[in-house]
């Protein structure tokens, strides 16, 4: 027997936490019945999706992006011209663990295990993704330490983030993933961001991976992110 949210996500279909509003929303039944979210599902159960049959999919599959500008994160906006999902040779469902906006690039993770996405979005998992970030002016270095100390960008106020400067830009370290997070946080400051990079989440960096290209994950590389 296996909980009916991790049934979903062991198909491929969404995330633990994505498959109860799936449920919800009457996209899922047990047997031709809306289950509740506490169904346990049993071995002789038909569980669709939409009206189509689905079974856990044990081929599990961990793809390291380096996503380019103009691609979007999800593969249920009908009116993307394009998204990261174009950009691999995959006829599995997956999907995106986090998002990057259409005008960031750089490293995202794409999966079909919906363990994976909640081990490393859950919130009691504190884990730092580091942006390399290009501004429109000069940065002032007073404005470091508010940047990593906190700043109100709109209700919120942003817990600690860590700022180097280097020569090829800033870069920001932040364990949080609010929409469009850094962008405001530097927009709070007078600056707009006008190149924004995803380069490492954890101690897991792009390497030598080009834009638009993509990586199977090893099983070690698996491991530390499950390690996160």
């Amino acid at each position: 027997m296996m909980r009916i949210n991790k049934y979903i996500a062991s198909c491929g279909i969404s995330s633990r936490r994505k498959a109860e509003e799936l449920i919800e929303k009457g996209y899922i039944k047990v047997n031709g019945q809306v289950p509740e979210l506490s169904y346990k599902v049993q071995a002789n159960d038909l569980v669709t999706f939409k009206g189509n049959p689905i079974k856990p999919d044990n081929n599990l599959i961990y793809i390291a992006l380096n996503k380019p500008v103009g691609y979007v994160c999800t593969n249920h906006d009908k009116y993307a011209d394009k998204t990261i999902f174009d950009l691999v040779d995959i006829d599995e469902r997956i999907f995106s663990i986090g998002r990057l906006d259409k005008d960031s690039r750089g490293l995202i993770f794409l999966t079909n295990d919906g363990d994976l996405y909640n081990n490393l979005m859950h919130p009691k998992n504190i884990v730092y993704k580091k942006y390399r970030v290009q501004l429109d002016k000069k940065f002032n270095i007073e404005d470091k330490s508010i940047l990593e100390n906190g700043v109100d960008i709109g209700g919120y106020i942003t817990t600690k983030s860590y700022v180097d400067i280097y020569k090829d830009g800033i870069y920001i370290s932040i364990s949080e993933g609010k929409n469009r997070q850094v962008r405001k946080m530097f927009q709070t400051l007078g600056y707009e961001v006008i190149d924004l990079k995803r380069v490492q989440i954890g101690e897991f960096s792009l390497g030598n991976l080009k834009e638009g290209e993509y990586k199977q994950l090893s099983k070690n590389e698996v491991d530390y992110l499950y390690s996160l």
